[in-house]
């Protein structure tokens, strides 16, 4: 079996799903090629997982100050080079088209009549789960951003639907540090965020963002650059984190038993969504601005216990292998059965 695997390179979270996948995979005699969109090629890191990885352009999102900037999204992809990508890309010699919400690879397959599946937390939004600023462009957005002939997608909780648990590497650690949290906000500007930590120096902050740090920063304060396993290892160390409202990263918290603080990318219906879907579920604090009220009710709050979610991708890719892809409900459901949500969870 060949298959073509192309990836939305646009945020780590799409990575972090084809990172697992990857390791599944390679438990297999399937050929896999990967491709990856939205993001330039040298902006990419530990690629190792994917061997002789191909990038194409694709189409991204351009935010600013923690807000989707609309105007300078539409300038940039107002572009013909998508459709020069997807009319050069040959994917008639694979079985498979998998996608994660990657455009390219999806229309290529469409064009050439190659069966497509996708596997990304945008496909569960397809269902009536929590949601907040859907509208019409959001819905033609999921339905034709990344178009496939079938679908899985995953998420914190079935909330009664065909839909996966969510993809989950993580490294368990015995010591947990109550007062280091780890903060991912790169949509926010360095400045920021060091002048809304500055005031809790009874807190250490990890911070890991890609701008240079301003040029005072106090010392409770620790500014990183994106290191993936110095990440793994603060996240599994520290007692909390504060991230955008994306999915993976919040799955990995959940899954580690952190508390959590999530501020979503405005104008982004997938994070304003899953900010629903975190609060009708009580597994995490929001806020929409950097707000130090809620920032410091959120410092003293416990811990939760920690949700063992399975192997999702090594069921995947068997169920896949055997290619009656329209019968998802018992895999969903056999996935499911192995998963204790928190009693604390709203039904």
């Amino acid at each position: 079996m060949r298959i073509l695997y192309g990836v939305q390179g646009t945020g780590n979270g799409h990575l972090s799903r084809a990172r697992v996948m990857a390791e599944a995979l390679k438990k297999t005699d399937i050929h896999v090629d990967y491709l990856f969109s939205g993001r330039n090629a040298n902006d990419f890191f530990d690629m190792e997982a994917f061997g002789n990885y191909q990038v194409m352009r694709g189409l991204t999102f351009v935010s600013r100050a923690g807000k989707i900037n609309i105007p300078r999204t539409i300038m940039e992809n107002l572009s013909t080079s998508i459709f020069k990508d997807i009319s050069a890309l040959d994917v008639s010699d694979y079985d498979l088209v998998l996608n994660d919400f990657e455009p390219v690879t999806a229309w290529a397959a469409r064009k050439q009549g190659i069966p497509s599946f996708g596997v990304s937390h945008q496909a569960s939004l397809n269902y009536p789960v929590p949601k907040t600023g859907n509208n019409w462009f959001n819905e033609s957005l999921l339905k034709y951003f990344a178009p496939v002939d079938n679908a899985l997608g995953c998420h914190w909780h079935h909330f009664g639907f065909p839909i996966l648990p969510p993809f989950v590497d993580v490294k368990h650690q015995d010591v947990e540090f109550a007062h280091q949290i780890v903060v991912y906000l790169p949509f926010e500007a360095p400045e920021d965020i060091v002048d809304y930590l500055s005031p809790y120096q009874n807190y250490q902050f990890l911070v890991y963002h890609s701008g240079e740090a301003p040029r005072t920063v106090p010392e409770h304060i620790i500014w990183s650059g994106f290191d993936r396993e110095g990440f793994k290892q603060n996240l599994a160390q520290c007692g909390g984190v504060m991230c955008n409202a994306g999915f993976e990263l919040v799955s990995e918290a959940l899954t580690l038993g952190k508390k959590i603080l999530v501020k979503p990318l405005l104008g982004q219906f997938e994070q304003l969504s899953n900010v629903a879907a975190l609060e009708l579920l009580a597994a995490a604090t929001s806020m929409m601005t950097l707000d130090n009220l809620v920032l410091e009710r959120w410092l003293k709050a416990p811990s939760p216990e920690p949700i063992h979610y399975p192997e999702v991708a090594d069921s995947l890719v068997e169920w896949l292998q055997k290619g009656d892809w329209e019968q998802q409900e018992q895999l969903c459901n056999q996935l499911w059965d192995q998963v204790k949500l928190p009693d604390s969870w709203k039904k």
